[in-house]
């Protein structure tokens, strides 16, 4: 039921929740047979974007000059030669215009970033994975949270993207605050998340966008397990 007037989301001066209550979905330029749901962006003050992509059977995403992080959520793509069901993803450098397209109806994860470079790194090559098949990490020694990191840990890559999972009942240890930015999609589940001073109820299908040095905490909630795909900048110096 629609209630004149409400909605989840908030747009905050350093957080924004974004609920699909208020979702509007546009193609983006070079899009086909598809439209796109644009989370964050320069716009609202974040260095990345990220959207979610739904395509029709046979639809593509458009070029960019950015590095791009395909996460598959439902349906099946191809990127070039490789197939990509539910739960698998790709990262391809700056200017890898490898073709992306649904092999079916298909909803796409997509984080775009200018890529910033380091002279004692190599530059990033592609990279396909399956999320299930990589071994979890307990958060800080906590085996109710599980990280798996899709992007590795190398200076090559200036973010780093994860997914975690919560048990129920499962909550960070702590509030956070630091200097990197977020932008998180909830896969599964739900639970409570506090943003700066506010506290908000979440569920799958919800995205959040943190601003450096906002103060951040979850804690899930449910009979199932909470898990979102997670995004940061990551090995460069803050005053590059």
């Amino acid at each position: 039921m629609q209630h004149l007037g409400f909605t989840r989301s908030s747009y905050q001066g350093d957080h924004l929740l974004h609920t699909p209550d208020s979702f509007i979905r546009a193609p983006l330029p070079g899009m086909k047979n598809g439209t796109a749901i644009i989370h964050t962006g320069p716009a609202g003050g974040a260095q990345f974007m990220q959207y979610t992509a739904e395509l029709e059977p046979s639809g593509e995403l458009g070029a960019t000059e950015a590095q791009r992080f395909l996460f598959v959520i439902e349906g099946e793509i191809t990127v070039g030669a490789h197939r990509l069901p539910a739960g698998k993803f790709a990262y391809l450098p700056e200017e890898d215009n490898t073709p992306v397209a649904a092999s079916t109806k298909s909803r796409i994860a997509v984080i775009e970033k200018p890529y910033l470079p380091l002279d004692c790194a190599a530059s990033p090559a592609p990279i396909f994975g399956d999320a299930n098949t990589i071994e979890p990490k307990s958060l800080l020694g906590d085996p109710s949270i599980e990280i798996r990191g899709l992007i590795p840990d190398d200076p090559a890559f200036d973010m780093a993207v994860n997914t975690m999972t919560f048990q129920p009942g499962a909550a960070l240890p702590m509030v956070e605050i630091h200097i990197m930015e977020h932008g998180l999609l909830i896969l599964e589940g739900g639970g409570i998340y506090r943003l700066s001073d506010n506290w908000y109820s979440v569920s799958a299908g919800d995205f959040i966008y943190m601003a450096p040095y906002c103060p951040q905490w979850f804690g899930a909630i449910g009979k199932t397990a909470a898990k979102y795909l997670i995004y940061k900048d990551w090995n460069r110096h803050p005053l590059a």
